[in-house]
């Protein structure tokens, strides 16, 4: 039987409660229309989803770890759902949430430290990898309901433009956190089934590899292969890519310039 820590081990943190109240108002604000700058309303409500978003990531990976043998998770603080415990707080909130706000790009966070010495079994060590990616992924899927159910009769347009672009947010981090890149949730889910050698030869790597997969994302040829990837994913959970570029028209408020197609009706 796995120890599940002490209750204030497991107790959600106000922080997160905070953050998850603020996506909660700016959400009802969108949809009410309440708010004097739509802009504004769906900036905030889509930062503070996609930092939720995050914790839930580091979450599953804390979660899946301890139930896969690391009993330290939980003296952590990982458990209780508090970004401020990470691990790396820049790499895991600051970082993803600044290339949010200057390039519409799903950043993944940083990891959470596991003490992988403690767990047992390969199959363990690559679920512990795939459980963050798997968040964003759950998290994807309950964005995007209203699309594929086809219920989206009486949803605002700003609240539908915002989840779009959520779900743009959700899907590129996933997809970025799939790769098997050293240094990405991709490359710990397959490292277990590697040779020795070649784990020992590529583990210096591990620092650089996002800073080369967003290199790689500058080659004009492979961001349009990454987007059309992207998109199509989009397209299979019934969002259009109208809908996600008018959901991040509007979280960058500040720009200057109207889009026709983006336009939302007059209250």
């Amino acid at each position: 039987m796995v120890h599940q820590g002490t209750r204030s081990e497991r107790q959600i943190s106000s922080v997160f409660l905070g953050i998850a109240a603020i996506m909660a108002v700016t959400g009802w604000a969108v949809w009410t229309g309440y708010a004097a700058s739509p802009g504004l309303a769906v900036f905030l409500f889509v930062t503070s989803a996609w930092i939720v978003s995050l914790c839930l990531h580091e979450y599953a990976h804390a979660r899946t770890a301890l139930h896969g043998g690391d009993l330290t998770v939980g003296a952590k603080g990982y458990l209780t759902l508090n970004p401020l415990k990470y691990t790396h707080a820049l790499l895991s909130v600051v970082l993803p949430v600044i290339f949010v706000i200057m390039g519409g790009l799903g950043l993944p966070g940083g990891a959470v430290y596991i003490e992988r010495d403690r767990i047992r079994g390969r199959w363990k060590h690559s679920l512990i990898s795939a459980a963050g990616p798997l968040a964003n992924v759950a998290f994807a899927v309950v964005c995007t309901a209203p699309f594929w159910l086809n219920a989206l009769d009486g949803v605002p347009l700003a609240f539908r433009f915002a989840l779009a672009f959520l779900a743009l947010l959700q899907v590129s981090a996933a997809v970025l956190n799939f790769l098997p890149v050293p240094g990405l949730d991709g490359y710990g889910i397959i490292e277990p089934w590697l040779p020795y050698r070649v784990r020992r030869e590529v583990a210096p790597l591990a620092p650089f590899g996002l800073i080369a997969v967003f290199a790689l994302l500058w080659i004009p040829a492979v961001n349009v292969w990454f987007f059309g990837v992207v998109d199509g994913l989009l397209s299979a959970l019934g969002v259009s890519d109208l809908e996600a570029y008018c959901g991040h028209h509007l979280y960058r408020f500040w720009q200057e310039g109207d889009d026709f197609f983006c336009a939302l009706p007059e209250s």
